[in-house]
């Protein structure tokens, strides 16, 4: 609570595995709190469609093939959390920072978190969320076959699987563990960070 008495806006990070569940809790923290929902991962592409300066560097990256630095990146995410709405609404960071020197980047810029969510899910869990989870092409919208069926025939007959869920089941459970582990990495190098804020 500021002097004023006036209440600061809520300031969200939030992290999860690939199938943790991450984007139906940010739906529903951004509906409960009215947040800016943030996803690097979108921002980037915004912003390289958008021609902004940061955006062209960052695509000259991505045609070589490259990964955008963390600076460009971390300035994109601190552009974008100093933008009004942001600051009058608060905001929900989704997924990102996603190691330590990120972190440290943004506690730099005086960007700080008051939570740090970690949604913290078995990995036999996530495999069988992965394994069957398909995607409507049309909407966008995931579907599961077990814990999300699709409402109708229809639906049911577009769906594909997402293009990095694709492999034979055995190839497919090895590849999501890799993921499952880079993530894990990740994660416990930002914790490092945020460990005083951490809710799991």
């Amino acid at each position: 609570v500021a002097a004023s008495g006036k209440a600061e806006p809520l300031k969200v990070i939030i992290s999860g595995a690939p199938a943790s569940g991450k984007g139906t809790q940010c739906e529903l923290i951004t509906q409960k709190y009215g947040l800016v929902h943030i996803a690097a991962g979108d921002l980037l592409r915004a912003e390289v469609a958008a021609a902004s300066e940061n955006g062209k560097l960052a695509k000259e990256y991505m045609e070589k093939g490259e990964l955008v630095p963390n600076e460009i990146v971390v300035m994109m995410v601190k552009e974008r959390l100093l933008q009004p709405d942001s600051q009058q609404r608060g905001w929900l960071l989704d997924g990102y920072p996603r190691s330590s020197s990120q972190a440290a980047a943004l506690e730099d810029y005086g960007i700080r978190p008051d939570v740090f969510i970690l949604l913290d899910v078995s990995e036999d869990i996530l495999v069988e969320r992965v394994v069957g989870r398909r995607l409507d092409p049309l909407t966008g919208k995931i579907y599961h076959l077990k814990y999300s069926p699709p409402e109708n025939d229809e639906i049911a007959s577009r769906l594909t699987q997402r293009f990095d869920d694709t492999e034979e089941k055995a190839c497919l459970i090895f590849l999501v563990k890799l993921r499952l582990r880079t993530h894990h990495q990740n994660v416990d190098a930002v914790l490092s960070v945020y460990k005083d804020i951490t809710v799991k």
